[in-house]
């Protein structure tokens, strides 16, 4: 099936689909679909698609270096192995899980785990960016209300955020060697004006390509937006489904971009108008993204 040049990668629409990841070595992409509590995987040559169900609601994931996934569920990090489809607890939330969960993250160069948190009550910055390296979690204070957008540039001297209610991604000098952030800065600030009929939508999960260039899915404005490194929009990609989450750069040229969507609570009226919202998405772009990191025990 096909809408325009974006494909539907697989078949089936999620409630809320998440964090896409491609898997080199398998040649997969693996993503979330948060409410569905699932963990999903597409292998790009068969089509064989595997599921894995999950206790709790999971906000990212990220692959680990002894096999399998490191998965962010609401109540704490756990291990997936995929082989046996076995979970282990890595380490307990560090929140009030009836308030908050984790949710969109990657793994930095040298192995550490960046997953931020949504504070669902959403009436202040409660939540934060949170550092999982060698088994300790660390608190970035990074105060936000939904944690989203997190990047690293090809060098890993920048670290991306993005606060997605308030319309803005923030970039961060960031030391490898420590995993620390500083002087922290604005990026790139959106139109918050919600009933505007040009509303672009707000910033919600991201990545960087070979280019340095800082991809970004806009939640409810229909689009992808492709940004340089001084936060200037070179390019709006619209898409098929009102609410695109996230992108990741797949295929074994990582230039095919797969995008996840949500469906869940969106009005049958933008359902007939966008009837791909929820699906896994993709389409063939010029410039290749990034190997993405996996997490170091």
């Amino acid at each position: 099936m096909t809408n325009g040049d974006f494909q539907v990668a697989f078949d089936q629409p999620m409630q809320l689909g998440e964090c896409p990841l491609w898997h080199p070595a398998e040649g997969a992409v693996y993503w979330i679909d948060i409410p569905g509590q699932a963990v999903h995987r597409l292998h790009e040559a068969s089509k064989h698609h595997r599921a894995w169900e999950l206790p709790g609601e999971p906000g990212c994931i990220a692959i680990h270096e002894n096999g399998g996934l490191v998965v962010a569920l609401r109540q704490g990090l756990m291990h997936l192995d995929t082989n046996a489809g076995t979970l282990s607890p890595i380490t307990p939330a560090p929140y009030d899980t009836s308030k908050l969960r984790f949710n969109d993250g990657r793994c930095d160069a040298a192995g550490r785990l960046w997953t931020g948190t949504i504070y669902e009550p959403k009436d202040r910055e409660a939540a934060s960016l949170y550092c999982f390296a060698r088994g300790m979690l660390r608190d970035a204070e990074h105060p936000v209300t939904t944690s989203n957008g997190v990047a690293f540039n090809r060098d890993q001297t920048l670290l991306y955020h993005a606060n997605t209610p308030a319309h803005r991604i923030d970039v961060y000098d960031f030391d490898l060697s420590s995993g620390m952030t500083r002087n922290k800065r604005l990026f790139h600030a959106f139109d918050n004006d919600k009933t505007a009929p040009d509303y672009g939508g707000r910033p919600d999960g991201a990545a960087v390509d070979s280019e340095d260039a800082y991809w970004c899915a806009m939640f409810e404005g229909s689009r992808i937006v492709r940004l340089s490194t001084s936060g200037e929009i070179l390019q709006s990609i619209q898409v098929p489904a009102r609410c695109p989450t996230m992108i990741a750069f797949g295929g074994e040229d990582l230039r095919t971009l797969y995008i996840t969507s949500g469906r869940k609570g969106r009005s049958e009226a933008e359902l007939a108008q966008y009837p791909l919202s929820g699906y896994l998405l993709s389409i063939r772009i010029d410039v290749p993204g990034l190997i993405e990191y996996s997490y170091k025990s």
